[in-house]
Order: C-alpha cells, then sequence, then structure tokens
C-alpha cells in the first residue's frame, strides 16, 4: 500500500529528557526534540528508515514524478528513507529502478541497489550511469556535507554538492526527467538557477511539512528536463 503525506499522526504527550553530567546541553535538547517528534514516531510506526522519507512523500504527493516504471538515482542515499519511498512507489525491481550512493553504509532496501562510494570521487558518476543501465526518469538528491557552525561556509559546501548533482543528473536523465535536491535557506546560486531554468520547463524551491520549520533547509524541484542538445551532448 502506498505511503502518503497525511500527517504525523497522533499527538502525544510532549517527553522531557533530565539533565545528566554525561549530557551537554545541546545533546539533550537533540534528544528532546527526536523523542517529540511526530515524524520519528510515524517512521517507527510503519517501518520507515527515517523521517525523511516523509519529506519525499510530501513532495511526490504534489508533484507526481515517482511513477511506476520509472528509473531513478538516488544520491546521499543512507539511511535508506527516501531510496524505500521512491522503490515503492516506481515498482521496483519488477517494474521500476532504483539505485542508490552514500559514502555511509547503509543496510539494503527491498528493490534498490546500492554502493558504497563517495558521489565527488571521480569514479562516481561512470559506476551510477553503468548501474541504472540507460537513461534516468528522476535523481535525487539529500545529500548534506557535515555542518560547521559557519552559515556561509555551510552554505558553500551544500551548494558544492547540489552543482555537482545538477551536472550529474543534466548527464543521465531522460527527457522530461525530474530533479530533486536538497538546499539552504538562501536560495540557489544564481548562475545555478539560471542553468537549471534553461534546462528544465520548471524549477522552484520547496518546503515539505516534514522539514522542520527551524531548519534552513529547502528542496528545489527542477521538472520537464528538456533534454541536453546533441552539439552539447
Amino acid at each position: 500500500m502506498t505511503v502518503r503525506g497525511k500527517g504525523a499522526g497522533p499527538r502525544q504527550k510532549k517527553v522531557r529528557v533530565r539533565s545528566s553530567r554525561s549530557r551537554s546541553v545541546s545533546s539533550r535538547h537533540w534528544l528532546e526534540r527526536q523523542l517529540n517528534d511526530p515524524y520519528v514516531a510515524r517512521a517507527k510506526r510503519e517501518g520507515m528508515r527515517s523521517r525523511a522519507a516523509y519529506k519525499l512523500i510530501e513532495i511526490d504527493d504534489k508533484a507526481s514524478f515517482l511513477r511506476k516504471g520509472a528509473r531513478v538515482i538516488d544520491l546521499g542515499a543512507a539511511p535508506g528513507g527516501w531510496s524505500q519511498v521512491a522503490a515503492e512507489r516506481v515498482g521496483a525491481p519488477q517494474h521500476g529502478k532504483v539505485i542508490a550512493i552514500d559514502v555511509l553504509s547503509m543496510e539494503p532496501v527491498p528493490g534498490v541497489d546500492f554502493v558504497k562510494l563517495d558521489f565527488l570521487d571521480y569514479t562516481a558518476p561512470g559506476k551510477l550511469k553503468e548501474m541504472i543501465g540507460g537513461p534516468a526518469n528522476v535523481v535525487l538528491s539529500d545529500m548534506a556535507a557535515n555542518a560547521t557552525g559557519h552559515a556561509r561556509t555551510d552554505h558553500l559546501k551544500i551548494m558544492a554538492l547540489v552543482e555537482a548533482a545538477a551536472e550529474f543528473a543534466r548527464e543521465v536523465l531522460a527527457p522530461g526527467g525530474t530533479f530533486l535536491a536538497k538546499v539552504l535557506q538562501g536560495g540557489t546560486e544564481a548562475a545555478l538557477l539560471a542553468s537549471l531554468k534553461r534546462d528544465y520547463k520548471s524549477v522552484k524551491h520547496v518546503k515539505p511539512p516534514a522539514s522542520r520549520t527551524d531548519s534552513a533547509e529547502l528542496y528545489l524541484l527542477a521538472t520537464g528536463f528538456r533534454g541536453v542538445p546533441e552539439d552539447k551532448a
């Protein structure tokens, strides 16, 4: 049965974590947020790898790009929430196909072919193209660099990942394809945004309900890939 974004479920009594000498204030606040997050609770109930799965569910419920039979590449896949959703919605492996990559290990997801490799490794694009075995219909990127706490540095690091993912999508997507990537508030760099608007029929920023309101993350959704002209391929 298809999982759809119908909210995070029933409200629960707020849990407070006691102070401890072995636990910093920031770690206590993080633990409290996790314990009180309805999407975390829902993920546990429904057997999803992470609460991030509901971000993709909510975006796709509106945009409908994960169609049965589609071929999907998931960049920065671990722990596997997006891969789970993609595999279920495209009917992998019987109908569609999902391949995934991450620098971290990931427990197997039914219907998903996974490779443990840094996407920025020079061998990664070729490996993914070999695994997908032809044009893709969707390229997903929930990649995020380790945060430094310095807003400008973090923005530059994640934009480097987005730019690399966008260039890869341009190489591998079939006409009509979709590119979805995580960015940070402050938006996408003007040059990249202009490039995407040239290559796709629709480009917009979205923030699904499952994305925490206090989070700086946004998602860049580009649909209707126009294809690469033969003289530029």
